[in-house]
């Protein structure tokens, strides 16, 4: 798959599935009800799916690295919030391990992605655009994949 906008990386899509989910767990009873922990948990798993667009269009494999390290910081940020709203009984032990899950699985793929282009960058001895780059970033998703 050719990657050509923000959207069509997995990390980016899982982050937004993620999001979603974190949204429909905190629109109702006490979790609701709960701002401080509802607005900043939204804002992290929000942060996963922002940063990976954001540095998608940073300009270089560096910039990109450095962005898809703050999603990878966040989805680690909403699993610490998580055990917060678990030990609040917000979530069922289910939603909790869900949540908790595809956080993990996001933050291991933008980890594999991370060492991805930091290899390449190694490799070609040159800074280049995510862009300029898409055939390799196929590659990468190849093996975010497996």
């Amino acid at each position: 798959m050719k990657i050509e906008r923000f959207g069509d990386i997995e990390s980016w899509q899982l982050g937004r599935k993620l999001t979603n989910a974190v949204y429909a767990s905190s629109k109702t009873g006490p979790f609701a009800r709960d701002w401080a922990l509802k607005d900043q948990i939204r804002r992290a798993a929000g942060s996963i799916m922002h940063n990976v667009a954001e540095g998608f269009d940073s300009g270089t494999n560096a910039e990109f690295i450095r962005f898809l390290g703050y999603a990878k910081r966040s989805c680690t940020e909403v699993q610490s919030q998580l055990y917060v709203a678990l030990d609040e009984q917000y979530v069922t032990e289910t939603e909790f391990e869900e949540l908790y899950e595809l956080a993990r699985l996001i933050r291991s793929k933008t980890g594999s992605f991370i060492k991805y282009l930091a290899g390449y960058e190694q490799r070609s001895g040159a800074t280049r655009r995510v862009r300029e780059a898409s055939e390799d970033i196929d590659y990468a998703t190849e093996l975010m994949n497996n």
